[in-house]
């Protein structure tokens, strides 16, 4: 396969006509951008990226269930009300606090099974935490 290779060409206009080649994949739910050393393989030390969404939903999960465990709210469906949310979003969310913790670290270094979404994470899973990694792909 031939390579392609980035130009940088100036016009009669003085303008400037940059070509830098790239593909756009869908990955894991979101577009990313990768050149075609990455896609052949010889960008090996490209970091993995990091599910934002999923990262944001532990966040909250958290941060929710300890308000809700301090007492300063005292159900599920009024921290529904206070946020503005269906209080079925709530319960769902709070539910991922009961991942395995190697699976939420996992997650947080962005080193989850690739297919992996937040979709995925907050249907129903097994309380069991050696269950749960089979059941998400983590071996």
């Amino acid at each position: 396969m031939k390579k392609i290779k980035p130009t940088i060409k100036l016009s009669d206009s003085g303008n400037l006509h940059i070509h830098i080649p790239m593909f756009i994949r869908r990955m894991r739910g979101r577009k990313m951008v990768f050149t075609p050393d990455t896609l052949d393989g010889e960008n090996e030390g490209m970091p993995e990226t990091v599910q934002t969404a999923i990262v944001q939903s532990l966040a909250r999960a958290f941060s929710w269930a300890d308000i809700l465990e301090s007492g300063e709210i005292k159900s599920i469906s009024e921290l529904a009300r206070d946020l503005d949310v269906d209080s079925s979003y709530v319960a769902r969310t709070l539910k991922l606090t009961t991942l395995a913790p190697d699976i939420i670290e996992a997650i947080i270094n962005g080193e989850e099974p690739s297919g992996l979404s937040l979709s995925k994470l907050v249907k129903t899973f097994p309380l069991d935490w050696s269950e749960q990694r089979s059941f998400f792909g983590f071996s």
